[in-house]
């Protein structure tokens, strides 16, 4: 089969694959409508021709551009790239193209970057966290374009979300050290600044210490960004101390790595002399020697979850605003009983 790539319209597709062009739009715009065979066939012909469907005609038969946004605030944690990944795979598969921006934790930052998007003609947004300027949401609505707030579960509020219930997961964490005996535990958590997510995990630690009587001293508990380096210091400053904890719970897992690596550095061994606990459940994590217990958390499956939601949407579909992702406790080497000792 040859074509003149430069030529080769949506008839010309049409012709070859023995179908019309309605039928090959439907299969452009709304692959689902077709069959997987009929698909593949068409698809064949478009490879072998080099037909590139116009993006603004596409945009104006339709009225949509078949284009995701989302806003994350970095694309330094392997949390997000997974997630971005998952999203990124599903929405291709419904032919659908993923734009992304990145907000550094900055609701200024974010609200700019929203207006970009939307003037880029976006169908739909994806958002991180509940953290956002008034002024975005009012936007949203304006120009009725559906958004979800991934990451979180927040059935009180009007605006939608998916994830998991991250003061609940926290508080499980941090049973888990107390039921091993654990009296003195410290905790190295992500900056509360513009993140909700932070702040419901403390409050999470915070009530499970509280249930039973513990406090969680001041000199015991550090906020830092998500970098091995600051965790480290952070561990750092808690282990230097004249008391010092006997477990520490870390607000991601990223956070948990640097707290080991400092306990190691400074002769310590987990869970032997201090029991660490992260949160998310990363690639790395149960293959560190010692595996870290950490809160498993199907990134996958929650950003894959936003997609589905806001096609939902624009396909006219009336589908719930929240959806709370499941979590479980995955306990491997890095905690244990403290010693007699109280170390």
């Amino acid at each position: 089969m040859t074509a003149d790539k430069e030529k080769t319209g949506i008839r010309a597709v049409a012709k070859l694959s023995g179908v019309s062009t309605a039928t090959v739009s439907r299969a452009l715009n709304n692959p689902q409508s077709v069959s997987e065979d009929l698909r593949a066939r068409i698809q064949q012909v478009i490879d072998e021709t080099g037909y590139v469907p116009h993006g603004m005609a596409r945009a104006l038969s339709s009225n949509r551009t078949r284009t995701i946004g989302a806003i994350i605030p970095t694309i330094d944690n392997a949390m997000f790239a997974r997630g971005i990944e998952s999203l990124q795979k599903f929405l291709s598969s419904r032919g659908y193209m993923l734009i992304l921006s990145t907000n550094g934790y900055d609701i200024d930052v974010e609200l700019e970057q929203a207006r970009n998007l939307i003037s880029r003609g976006v169908d739909g947004l994806i958002l991180r966290g509940d953290c956002h300027h008034q002024a975005l949401r009012d936007l949203l609505t304006a120009r009725s374009v559906p958004f979800i707030n991934v990451g979180i579960y927040n059935p009180n509020q009007p605006h939608p979300s998916i994830g998991v219930d991250n003061e609940a997961a926290a508080h499980r964490a941090m049973t888990h050290l107390i039921d091993l005996g654990h009296r003195r535990i410290g905790v190295v958590s992500a900056l509360q600044r513009n993140n909700d997510r932070a702040s419901a995990r403390i409050r999470g630690f915070r009530r499970a210490l509280a249930e039973q009587g513990l406090t969680l001293p001041e000199e015991w508990h550090l906020e830092v960004r998500y970098t091995l380096d600051d965790a480290r210091e952070a561990a750092r400053q808690i282990l230097m101390g004249r008391s010092v904890p006997t477990a520490i719970a870390c607000g991601n897992d990223v956070l948990a790595y640097g707290v080991m690596l400092e306990a190691e550095r400074r002769g310590l061994t987990v869970p032997a002399d201090i029991s660490v606990v992260g949160f998310d459940d990363l690639e790395w994590s149960r293959h560190l020697r010692p595996s870290l217990t950490t809160l498993h958390i199907p990134t996958d499956l929650t950003w894959k979850g936003a997609g589905e939601y806001i096609l939902a949407r624009l396909d006219g579909h009336k589908v719930p605003n929240h959806y709370e992702v499941d979590y479980a406790l995955v306990v491997r080497e890095s905690t244990a009983p403290p010693t007699k000792n109280g170390r």
